[in-house]
């Protein structure tokens, strides 16, 4: 994916195409933030975790290129790609608000966290992370139009931000209903490192 992602930056180069540039690099950072949190933080990331993460940003930015022999992106050329995206991507953002929110839960008896309020909170946190790049879409989309520039990330209108926050939710869903299965080692480490903090 790296490789990949690294061949998207030059075809963004050669097609003098800022957005494929930007979202390339980002893909890229991300890719290697497993490897930090791990280094760095000690927080356990396997495979299917490292994958996941790295997943969800390279589909985003392989989103931005054009179709074989098409200027036409994947985003605007196939119609269940925005979908796929949007759902991966929020199911990264909602573990992330997930494990830290059971590490906290589990760091403290102050804090008691019934499994209803985390399945309420999760989708919650996603939507209102969805909301907040929805907004970030339209402010982007807007200065890049008042500048006569092409954008970073496209705001194709009403319809399709209902429709991003409906798969938001989906991948919400996903990680309220499968999160402690596949993320007890990551909020152990998080718990962990609270009590070391509390010291």
């Amino acid at each position: 994916m790296q490789v990949v992602l690294v061949g998207l930056v030059f075809i963004g180069l050669d097609r003098g195409n800022f957005g494929i540039v930007v979202n390339a690099l980002v893909g890229l950072g991300v890719t290697y933030l497993p490897a930090l949190l791990e280094r760095d933080y000690r927080i356990p990331m396997d495979a299917g975790l490292t994958l996941w993460i790295s997943s969800a940003a390279f589909l985003h930015a392989l989103g931005t290129v054009g179709l074989p022999g098409s200027e036409t992106s994947f985003y605007a050329g196939v119609w269940w790609w925005d979908h796929l995206t949007h759902a991966l991507s929020s199911s990264v953002v909602a573990a992330a608000g997930y494990a830290t929110v059971r590490a906290v839960d589990e760091h403290t008896t102050d804090i008691y966290l019934p499994p209803r309020f985390m399945f309420v909170f999760i989708l919650l946190f996603v939507l209102a992370f969805g909301v907040f790049w929805e907004v970030i879409e339209f402010a982007i989309s807007g200065v890049a139009s008042l500048a006569g520039t092409g954008s970073v990330l496209t705001q194709y209108g009403p319809d399709d931000t209902l429709l991003d926050l409906v798969f938001d939710a989906v991948g919400g869903v996903i990680v309220a209903v499968w999160g402690t299965a596949h993320l007890s080692d990551v909020v152990g480490a998080l718990q962990s490192r609270l009590e070391g903090t509390a010291r």
